[in-house]
Parts: structure tokens; sequence; C-alpha cells
């Protein structure tokens, strides 16, 4: 039997190590999202181009599907905490260069994209590491709230970095690059402060097959495969975010302040469904509440696509922002609650590697396809391929469908 869900919304930070990692995490966010920033609007900035806007997405995402193999067996035979650390000094030190570029104003496609697949490869090691450090920080009766805390750090800094990193990018991209160069420099040493956690380790020998356990576990559990395919497709198609530079210059008319301002409407949506979430726990129809933030997801992708209004598209943003965070709370929690600590690094690998898809690949398609059709065909289409993807999923994996909590894994039906 697991443990009870805890009903304290504070109940992750009694934990002192998991407090840290919430910091390290939200400072390392923190810090991605100004460089994302910055990174997109000095692209467009220099060449004017959709494609490689797009291209900034696609280049981070590679070294996560060809080194997926690789990092989930990483994270399941090493230290986890150690892993993490490593990575963030790689993220200082891509920041350090892109901050070097811009000093020397060499800044121009190729060394940018360069640095990016050096920062995919940190984030191809990093994505296992963190998504399997947390739950050996707290108690399995804690694990939905840390997730709940988790998702509001990344949020908080999903509002918070875009704004910041427009307002610093407003003032120089020297500025922007040098905050965020610090602040993962931060999040490095709080991860080092981390007490090193028990951590049940694969000691099989290395081969195919374990290399492939985590592909084996997730084919044969259909409740993680349908939410981590549901996540991949309608994010796909969702997603938006790489053609945001566009619509805040050339269809909303709004500077750098205004992209950050379109970048942060997604987390505040977000957070406010966190904490609720946090706070109070779903108890009941888990599975209906995932289905229905990403058909609401779709809904807010193609009112933001059709309009030509700061307000209405910020607020349509907002809701994308709420209805993808109780998809992606209920989502995670099931992936940590029904995978086994010995493997959970080679399945959140694959998970990061689909997480990764949705994202960058998702950015890479809507920058090619606005290239060929124009920004706003191509994010209502994909908001249309969404909502369609919620209803296809919900008829084809009905096991998902029919989840009702979550603090009891083995009590729910897969069959």
């Amino acid at each position: 039997m697991h443990a009870p869900m805890s009903g304290d919304r504070f109940a992750a930070f009694k934990h002192p190590s998991y407090t840290l990692f919430f910091f390290a995490r939200f400072l390392g966010a923190f810090a991605t999202q100004i460089v994302s920033v910055s990174v997109g609007w000095q692209m467009y900035d220099q060449t004017g181009s959709a494609f490689y806007l797009g291209l900034i997405g696609l280049f981070q995402f590679l070294p996560s599907l060809v080194l997926m193999l690789v990092t989930g067996s990483v994270a399941d035979r090493y230290n986890r905490r150690a892993i993490v650390a490593i990575c963030m000094i790689v993220s200082a030190l891509c920041g350090g260069a892109l901050l070097g570029l811009t000093l020397a104003d060499a800044f121009s496609p190729i060394p940018v994209f360069g640095i990016l697949i050096v920062f995919g490869i940190e984030r191809a090691f990093n994505a296992p590491a963190v998504q399997s450090l947390a739950p050996n920080l707290v108690p399995e009766a804690d694990l939905a709230n840390a997730i709940a805390w988790n998702s509001t750090s990344w949020q908080t800094a999903s509002i918070v970095g875009p704004v910041v990193g427009g307002l610093l990018y407003g003032v120089s991209a020297t500025t922007a690059y040098s905050v965020a160069l610090v602040f993962f420099v931060a999040s490095a040493l709080l991860i080092f402060l981390v007490k090193r956690p028990a951590q049940k380790k694969s000691s099989e020998a290395i081969s195919w097959g374990t290399i492939l356990a985590g592909f084996r576990f997730i084919l044969s559990e259909k409740v993680v495969l349908g939410a981590i395919s549901l996540d991949l497709f309608a994010v796909l198609l969702g997603g938006a975010v790489a053609l945001m530079p566009i619509f805040a210059r050339d269809i909303l008319t709004l500077g750098p302040w205004g992209l950050g301002m379109l970048r942060a409407a997604p987390g505040i949506g977000a957070i406010l469904v966190a904490v609720a979430l946090a706070s109070y726990p779903v108890r009941h129809n888990a599975g209906l509440l995932m289905f229905a933030g990403v058909a609401l997801f779709g809904l807010g992708t193609l009112i933001f696509g059709l309009s030509e209004t700061a307000w209405i598209s910020i607020a349509a943003l907002m809701l994308m922002g709420a209805a993808d965070m109780a998809s992606v709370y209920v989502r995670e929690t099931l992936i940590a609650l029904w995978t086994p600590d010995e493997v959970r690094g080679r399945v959140n690998a694959v998970n990061m590697v689909f997480v990764g898809a949705s994202n960058e690949l998702g950015e890479f398609r809507a920058g090619t396809m606005a290239s060929l059709l124009g920004p706003v065909p191509a994010v209502v289409i994909g908001g249309v391929g969404t909502l369609a993807v919620a209803v296809l999923w919900a008829v084809g994996f009905p096991q998902l469908r029919k989840i009702d909590s979550l603090d009891a894994p083995d009590s729910q039906s897969a069959d």
C-alpha cells in the first residue's frame, strides 16, 4: 500500500534538502527564461527570420534525442545531485559564452546555435536527474505536494523571468546575460548544499536490455504511455512560444517589455493553478482533469492565434498556462508514483525527450509553418490540432481517462 497523500500545503518544505532543491531549481529556471527571451529577441533583431527562431528550439532538443539512451542510465547509476550541480555549471558557462559574444559584437546564428547545442546537452543530462532527484528528497506521502511546488517554482520563474529578461534586454543584452550567469552559479551552489539522498541505483550490468528498460516500462504501463504521449502531441501542435517575438513586434506592436509580458502570461495562469493544487490536492477525477486541461490549452492557443488585441492575447495565454499546469500536475504525479526508483532516471529521460519534442520541436514546427503560411495560421492550426488530440486520446486511452485519485496508484485500474 502507498502512504496516503499529505494534506499540509507546505509538507515538502519540512525537508531541508527539498527546500534547497526548490530554490536552486527556481534560480536555474529563472536564468534559463532570461536567456531564452534574450536569445530569441536578439536573433530576431539580427536576422528577422521566423525560421531561425524555430531553429533555436530544434538545436536545444536534438541533444536530448541523441543522448536519450545514455542520460537516463547515468541518472540511475550515479549521484543525481552531483549531475544536477555539474549541469548548472555548464549552463553558467553557456551563459558566459553568450555574454562574451555580445560583448565582442559577434552575436550571429552559427556560434549561437553552437552554444545552444551545448545548452541542449546540459539539459539532456539535467532533466532526468532533476525529475528523479525530487522523489528522493521527500517521503511518498509528500511527493504530490513536492511536485505541485516544483511546478510553482518553475512557473514563478516563467512569470518573472521573461518580464525581467525583457526589461534587462531593454537595458542591454549584456545586462541580461550577466544576470543569468549569476543565477546559474547560485543554483549550482545551492545544489551542492543538498545532502546526498538515498537512491536505489541500478546494479544491473550495462546492456541494451538495461538501457532500454525505460522504454519497456513505458510501453508496458498504459497509464504512463498515455500520459506522456498526450503531452507530446498536444504541445507539439499547440506550442506558440517561438512565434511570440513576431506577435509582440508585428501583430500586437509591443516592444521587448511586451514580449516579456506575453512570455510571462502562461506562467501567471499556471502559478495560480499550481498554488491551488498545492493547497487543495486533486482527490478525484484526476484523469478527466488532465484531458480537460489539454482541451482548454488548445482553446487558448486558438484564441491567441486569432487575437489582434494585447489584453485578449495575454488572457488567452494565461488560460493556456492554467490549463497546462492542471494537465502537467496530474501527468508528473502519475509518472513519479507509478515508476520504480531504480528505473526512474531512464523513464524520465524518455519523458524529457517527449517533453522536449513537444516544446522545442513544437517551436520548430511553429517557426517552419509560420515561414510558409504566416504566424496566425500556424498558431490557429496548432490550436485545432491540440483539441483533436484531447478527444482522440480520451477515446484511445480509457484507462487513463478513468484514473480517479493520485495517492494510491496500486488501487487504480490499468486494464
